[in-house]
């Protein structure tokens, strides 16, 4: 016999199933803010697509061969010394134990606070015809000008060296990172077999590490691509003077839409390339249990020489043009007084501000509309939002300049006709424009780091938010949002310093009457006052130093 359960379960019926309701919410945004950010990139292709104009087509038989020539020529320089001279340096700083290597690992890093043309500037002061150094020398041998062979700064490989000098970063950053996540093992058994440090380098270690020094030369040629202060200075045409002589001189915006295509083309191509020369192959180790790389220790002259190596990009890219800068502004220095001269430096600090914080907002929205709806819109929206990086910023500018000048001229138009009144420039000519301009150039620096932040968190963290209750937006706002603070932070920096740096879309976009310091150091270099722009390009540095020394304190803490 059997005895029945004393509880049953009540057969209830199966409720229907509610519908599964997506909650995008902001992350709906993504896709209409890249499109946004893009935008200026597609007005710069249909504003070149207009019918060829005279000023086009003299462009065309005159100055565009040259400009071909010298980007090209610049290209092969800037990207063989930034090559060299970052591999290099990182390999002996991660391989190699020699005095004073623990310092320049860290001082290595100081030439990303020298804007190109600051240092261009410093060192026309400083190697020039009139300047100290041939001064010195005609003083001493009681030569004449003309009488003795000294190199001359301003010209082609002149303005290469001034570029290499400050982009080499990137590659020893990349390089660096490589070298460090290279197999042991394998450098082990190269030197077994009787290889020496130097070969396991150049057999082994080298090309392992491709991707790192393509991806940095890439890195260093687009920001070669996009430098106007150096090249303006240095009297060589390339597409970035092109693009300003074809708006401001000759007064064609086509003709300087059509410019900036061809630059885009460039990049373009630039980036195939890099993609290309990759040919599929695969550089990762073949396990994940890697042990630290033991630094070799070096003696007598080899120790002596690594160090040389690795000082002489420092001396060379931070030192030298900072201790100029610094004697200068000590002897001569801006001749405004403070209360004329401040202002530059606040113009300067307010629009940083305020594009870094957009571009962090933004960037903020665009990597957490990925994360919480890792769908191909919100994964499309992060590429489109990324594509200004790899743009100059004189063709951001044009891009920017064109479709706003469309839109106020047809406003004002429209308000005299209908209205009886003119409503001037209202986008184009006013800051909107210029801050709108720095967040399509400087967007995917904070996406970057915003997104290196959030790689680094446990999707289990915002789970769990969700299982007590909490909203996606909550659980990212309480949870997630706290623990990316520092990369915000960061990202924030990045584009702060950037901005305040940027020279050719600040003097293209910017209204009439505002000045940053970094055209304040242009137009007084412009007129040859190399040394009364020395104030304004020295705090342009000091500001840049912040991003490095907070980059230097990450590495060591790692």
């Amino acid at each position: 016999m059997t005895l029945a359960p004393t509880t049953s379960v009540l057969a209830l019926p199966d409720a229907p199933a509610r519908p599964r309701r997506r909650r995008a919410g902001w992350s709906l945004l993504a896709l209409p803010l890249a499109g946004l950010i893009a935008a200026p990139l597609l007005a710069v292709l249909v504003s070149a697509a207009v019918p060829a104009g005279a000023v086009w087509r003299h462009i065309l038989h005159t100055t565009l061969p040259e400009m071909l020539a010298n980007s090209a020529l610049l290209f092969l320089l800037v990207g063989l010394m930034t090559a060299s001279a970052g591999a290099i340096s990182a390999w002996l700083v991660t391989a190699c134990q020699f005095p004073g290597r623990r310092v320049l690992e860290v001082a290595l890093l100081l030439p990303m606070a020298m804007p190109a043309y600051v240092c261009g500037y410093a060192y026309t002061w400083l190697l020039d015809v009139a300047g100290p150094v041939q001064a010195t020398l005609r003083s001493v041998t009681g030569l004449r000008w003309g009488q003795y062979w000294f190199p001359e700064i301003r010209s082609l490989p002149g303005a290469a060296l001034m570029l290499a000098m400050v982009l080499y970063p990137y590659v020893y950053l990349l390089c660096r990172t490589a070298f460090q996540q290279q197999s042991v093992a394998l450098l082990e058994a190269s030197r077994t077999l009787g290889h020496s440090l130097g070969g396991c380098f150049l057999r082994l270690a080298l090309p392992m590490a491709r991707p790192a020094i393509v991806g940095g030369v890439a890195l260093a040629l687009m920001e070669t691509l996009a430098d106007f202060g150096t090249v303006q200075h240095f009297a060589l045409r390339t597409f970035t003077t092109g693009i300003y002589e074809a708006w401001f001189g000759l007064g064609d915006r086509g003709a300087a839409s059509q410019l900036a295509a061809c630059l885009m083309g460039l990049v373009a191509v630039l980036l195939a390339l890099e993609h290309v020369s990759r040919g599929g192959r695969r550089f990762h180790p073949t396990t994940d249990r890697i042990p630290p790389l033991r630094p070799v220790p070096l003696r007598g002259w080899k120790a002596a020489m690594a160090c040389v190596l690795c000082a002489l990009p420092v001396v060379l890219g931070f030192l030298v043009p900072a201790g100029t800068l610094f004697t200068l502004m000590l002897q001569v220095g801006d001749p405004l007084e403070p209360s004329r001269f401040l202002p530059f430096a606040r113009n300067s600090v307010t629009l940083a501000a305020i594009a870094a914080t957009a571009a962090v907002i933004l960037a903020a929205i665009l990597a957490w509309a990925a994360r919480l709806h890792p769908r191909p819109p919100q994964r499309l929206a992060l590429r489109i939002a990324g594509l200004g990086y790899a743009i100059p910023g004189s063709v951001i500018a044009v891009g920017t300049l064109v479709p706003l000048g469309v839109f106020d001229n047809a406003l004002d138009a429209w308000a005299r006709a209908h209205l009886g009144l003119s409503t001037g420039l209202l986008l184009s000519g006013g800051i909107a424009a210029l801050v709108f301009a720095y967040l399509v150039r400087f967007l995917a620096v904070a996406l970057s780091a915003v997104e290196s932040g959030l790689a680094r968190l446990k999707p289990s963290l915002r789970q769990a938010a969700r299982v007590l209750g909490a909203s996606p937006a909550r659980a990212v706002w309480r949870v997630e949002m706290p623990l990316a603070r520092g990369s915000l932070l960061t990202g924030f920096l990045l584009v702060f310093v950037d901005t305040m740096k940027e020279l050719p879309a600040t003097l293209i976009v910017r209204p009439f009457d505002l000045d940053t310091l970094a055209v304040r150091v242009h137009s007084l270099a412009a007129d040859e006052r190399l040394a009364e722009a020395s104030t304004a390009a020295l705090l342009i540095v000091a500001t840049g130093l912040l991003p490095v020394l907070a980059l230097t304190r990450a590495l060591r803490r790692r």
